[in-house]
């Protein structure tokens, strides 16, 4: 696939516009972080955190706090919710500029210009009337998924009150940031199901299960199985120059990767850095990927102020529909 062409009004989407060839292979070091004794080594760990997320801008995390166990049954309800029929799906629909709900092949990126090779099912709570599976078709669905949410945003929020301190805003700012009792809450947990490979033909292995891209969030947290690769990140601005590095998927280890929300709230020092879902080589594993991203968003009513002023003040809302709107406007010069 060859890189799309454009001018946009966002840094992010020129850079997603030069990445979207297959560049070469890195070998850059993911660090692996301990979050456990939390409290206790919070200096040490916030150290460690900032020295990954102003170079690589991803990292994983162990010691995170939640049971395998429960990540290993969110991955068994994800694959239930996909095995579903089309026609079931096709009634908890995405809803325009909500973040709720399934969609399929919808999204495109301006790296590529062609959709992702994937389903997703979006779960933003204030969003979701109507839109869970039926009781009787997922048993307790709706309940575990909530559940396994709010673990994953008390992860985030121990991860985001690290760069707290270290960007010397209040502890608890990025909790209070993403309150999730409030409905301008706009952080999302994502099912996501890459469509298999096998029999696939060869052309077939020539595209992107996700182009290259950037979040558009504060942080990602990301879960992944083992056996199921492809992700891969490339530091710095020039990725078109870079070289892309594989990260390792071990189901119970969770990876993180800055968005653009925080690399701007930190006035740049943070690094939202671009990733990408590579599809599989004819002799790998070649069965259908699953992936449950956590993304920590800002609520829409709060206000983006960096500490040293770099960009003028935003609330997250507005950050947001503008870097959608940026989104549509590129893939609109792609077409």
């Amino acid at each position: 696939m060859t890189a799309s062409t454009g001018s946009y009004s966002y840094d992010e989407l020129n850079r997603e516009s030069r990445i979207g060839g297959m560049g070469t292979e890195g070998t850059h070091q993911v660090a692996l972080i301990d979050l456990g004794e939390f409290e206790t080594r919070k200096a040490e760990i916030a150290d460690q955190l900032w020295q990954a997320a102003t170079t690589l801008g991803l990292f994983q995390l162990t010691g995170h706090g939640i049971p395998l166990a429960q990540i290993e049954e969110a991955f068994a309800l994800s694959e239930k919710f996909f095995a579903q029929p089309m026609e079931v799906k096709e009634t908890m629909p995405l809803r325009p500029g909500t973040n709720a709900g399934w969609e399929f092949k919808a999204q495109v990126r301006p790296s590529t210009g062609t959709p992702d090779q994937k389903e997703s099912y979006q779960i933003t709570l204030p969003r979701m009337d109507g839109l869970w599976p039926a009781e009787a078709a997922l048993p307790a669905f709706k309940d575990k998924m909530l559940a396994f949410e709010r673990a994953n945003r008390e992860v985030a929020m121990k991860v985001l009150s690290c760069f707290a301190l270290k960007l010397g805003f209040a502890e608890d700012l990025f909790t209070r940031a993403h309150d999730p009792a409030s409905p301008e809450y706009q952080s999302t947990l994502r099912l996501i199901h890459y469509l298999p490979m096998e029999n696939a033909k060869p052309e077939d292995f020539e595209g992107w299960r996700a182009g290259a891209h950037t979040d558009f969030d504060c942080l990602t947290l990301l879960h992944q199985k083992t056996g199921q690769g492809g992700l891969q990140v490339c530091p710095g601005y020039a990725a078109e120059d870079g070289a892309w590095t594989s990260v390792e998927p071990v189901t119970g280890i969770i990876t993180c990767n800055i968005g653009d929300m925080l690399m701007r709230w930190s006035d740049d020092r943070l690094l939202s850095n671009p990733h990408r879902v590579r599809m599989p080589r004819p002799d790998e594993y070649l069965g259908p990927r699953y992936s449950i991203p956590f993304f920590a968003q800002a609520n829409k009513d709060f206000v983006l102020r960096g500490p040293a002023g770099k960009y003028p003040p935003i609330t997250a809302g507005d950050y947001i529909l503008e870097r959608i709107k940026a989104n549509y406007d590129a893939l609109k010069s792609t077409g």
